[in-house]
């Protein structure tokens, strides 16, 4: 006598790709990822359709020039410079402890909380860069430009309120902001070619 075949029952799977989608929405929700973040920058507002833009008259010591090259060489204020010694140059410009006739001119300005400081307030950090510039030598040259100003806030925090910048409440932080607000423009990217004798 035979032995009878059992029949295997198959599993159903009409609900597998409901959820399948529910654990997927699960992990987007739940997960977080460490992701890059982009610099923020905020840009002028366009002008109206029926206004010309003005040419803006700012004075050569107000204006800190640092330019890459395509061979990602750094040069400041005319001068070979490594991306180590960025950050402390940049410092001393935005500063102007001195009051250097050759550095950026100071103006006494009445800020709240802190009353009247003399502060660098028509300075401009003008960064310039090679079209074949490359992104990580973009990147270095902006983190040592933003950890100048970032440092400058630091030093007056701990200064006039004893504690870090990062630690202060949003008044205190934006009349920091006025004494060192962070002033960065960007040029749209040309061929500077290679530093050579001092010169681009």
């Amino acid at each position: 006598m035979g032995k009878s075949k059992r029949k295997i029952k198959e599993i159903n799977s009409s609900s597998m790709a409901d959820i399948s989608f529910l654990l997927l929405i699960f992990f987007l929700v739940t997960t977080s990822m460490n992701v890059s973040t982009g610099l923020s920058r905020r840009l002028p507002p366009p002008l109206p359709p029926n206004v010309k833009p003005q040419d803006q008259d700012i004075k050569k010591r107000n204006i800190f020039v640092v330019k890459v090259n395509m061979m990602n060489q750094l040069m400041v204020q005319g001068q070979e410079m490594s991306v180590r010694q960025l950050k402390d140059k940049a410092k001393e410009f935005i500063q102007n402890e001195a009051n250097d006739p050759n550095l950026p001119e100071k103006t006494t300005v009445n800020i709240d909380l802190l009353g009247n400081v003399e502060i660098t307030k028509d300075h401009v950090i003008s960064l310039q860069n090679d079209v074949d510039t490359q992104y990580q030598a973009y990147i270095e040259v902006q983190n040592e430009l933003i950890s100048a100003y970032n440092e400058l806030r630091n030093e007056f925090a701990m200064q006039k309120f004893g504690k870090k910048y990062d630690e202060l409440p949003e008044r205190e932080q934006m009349a920091i902001q006025q004494v060192y607000p962070q002033k960065i423009s960007e040029a749209e990217p040309k061929n500077y070619g290679g530093i050579k004798n001092g010169k681009n």
